[in-house]
C-alpha cells in the first residue's frame, strides 16, 4: 500500500527544489548580466583610455629653468627631465606638502583656528610672504588652506602646524614621514613654509612625485585648481579676505596646445630662484611639470613661462 503522506512530501521537496534551482538561475542570470555590463564599461573606459593621444617622451631643453622634470600624471612615468634628480631648494613649493599633511591630520575643515602673535614671529623680518591674517583673528581651517596655496601665506602654514602638532618642528616631523611614505627619495624638510634653510632641500622629481598624490586628495585638487578665494567675514575682517593664486594671477591665458593649466604652485627665494609645480590637461590626458632655479634675467615669470612654453610642446606633440 502506498504511504501517501511519504508520497507527497517527496513531491512537495520535488517543487521545492524546482524553485530554488528557479530562483538560483535568475539570480545568476541577473549578476552575470550585470558583471557583463560592468565589464564591457570597463573595457569602454579602458579603451577610450588608449585612444587617448599620450606623449611618452618629449624635448623639454631650451627653456628658463635650469631643474625640470614632465611626468605623466596617471602613472608617474617621466617624459622629459633636465636635472630633475638634483637637489634643489623647493621654495614655497614646500607648502604642497603642507597643505597635504594638513588636510590629511585635521579632519574637520570647518575648525576655527584662532592667530596668536607667536605665530607670525620671524614671518616679517625674513620677508615671508603672507595672506592677510591678523594676530588675534580666528578663522576656518580650509581658509588657512587656501591661504597656503593660493596667496604662500606663511602665516596660514604655521597656524595649522601649531594647532595640528603643536608646533612647527613637530609638524615638519609629520611633513617628512609622509615624504618617505612616498618615495621622495632626496627630500628634507626644516619648516612649513620653505624659507630658506641649508638642509632644507628636495629634487624637482621629488616635488612631482609629491604633486602627483596630491592630486589625488579631493580638496587639495580643488584649492590647487583655483584661481580665487574668498573667506567668510572674521572678527577682525568683517567683508572677508580675497587672495588669488600667484599662479594663476600672473598667467595671462591657461590655454595651452590641446587643452589648458589646470593649477599650480609657485615659489621664490634668492636662493632657489623661480619654481613652480604645475599640472595641465592635454588631448584628455594631466601631465605634471615641475621647474626650479630660474632666475629673473629672463624676465618676471620666467617659471611660468617655461610652463606655457613645455605644455605647447606636449600639445603639439599629442596631434
Amino acid at each position: 500500500m502506498v504511504d501517501k503522506r511519504g508520497y507527497r512530501s517527496r513531491k512537495r521537496m520535488r517543487r521545492q527544489r524546482r524553485t530554488l534551482l528557479f530562483v538560483l538561475a535568475v539570480v545568476f542570470i541577473f549578476f552575470g548580466m550585470e558583471l557583463v555590463v560592468q565589464w564591457g564599461a570597463g573595457m569602454g573606459s579602458w579603451l577610450e583610455e588608449m585612444k587617448k593621444p599620450v606623449v611618452k617622451e618629449l624635448d623639454i631643453s631650451g627653456i628658463n629653468s635650469p631643474y625640470a622634470i614632465l611626468i605623466q600624471a596617471r602613472n608617474g612615468k617621466t617624459v622629459g627631465d633636465i636635472n630633475g634628480e638634483q637637489r634643489i631648494y623647493p621654495a614655497s613649493l614646500t607648502k604642497m606638502m603642507t597643505c597635504l599633511t594638513a588636510i590629511e591630520e585635521i579632519g574637520n575643515l570647518n575648525k576655527e583656528i584662532t592667530l596668536t602673535q607667536e605665530m607670525f614671529a620671524g614671518l616679517y623680518e625674513q620677508n615671508a610672504t603672507q595672506a592677510g591674517f591678523q594676530p588675534g583673528e580666528t578663522v576656518r581651517t580650509v581658509d588657512l588652506l587656501y591661504g597656503v596655496m593660493l596667496p604662500s601665506g606663511a602665516e596660514c602654514c604655521i597656524a595649522l602646524a601649531d594647532t595640528i602638532a603643536g608646533s612647527e618642528e613637530d609638524f615638519v616631523e609629520l611633513m617628512n614621514k609622509k615624504a618617505d611614505k612616498l618615495g621622495m627619495k632626496d627630500t628634507h624638510f626644516m619648516n612649513s613654509t620653505g624659507l630658506h634653510n641649508l638642509e632644507h632641500y628636495s629634487t624637482a622629481g621629488d616635488m612631482a612625485v609629491l604633486l602627483k598624490a596630491a592630486l589625488k586628495n579631493d580638496t587639495f585638487r580643488e584649492i590647487i585648481e583655483s584661481p580665487w578665494h574668498s573667506t567668510p567675514p572674521t572678527n577682525i575682517h568683517p567683508d572677508g579676505i580675497t587672495y588669488y593664486s600667484t599662479m594663476f594671477k600672473n598667467l595671462s591665458d591657461p590655454a595651452v596646445t590641446g587643452g589648458k593649466i589646470m593649477g599650480g604652485k609657485t615659489g621664490y627665494t634668492g636662493e632657489a630662484g623661480h619654481c613652480l609645480a604645475s599640472f595641465a590637461e592635454i588631448e584628455g590626458v594631466e601631465y605634471i611639470l615641475v621647474t626650479a632655479g630660474a632666475s629673473n634675467e629672463s624676465g618676471s615669470t620666467p617659471h611660468i613661462a617655461d610652463a606655457v612654453t613645455v605644455y605647447n610642446r606636449v600639445g603639439e606633440a599629442a596631434q
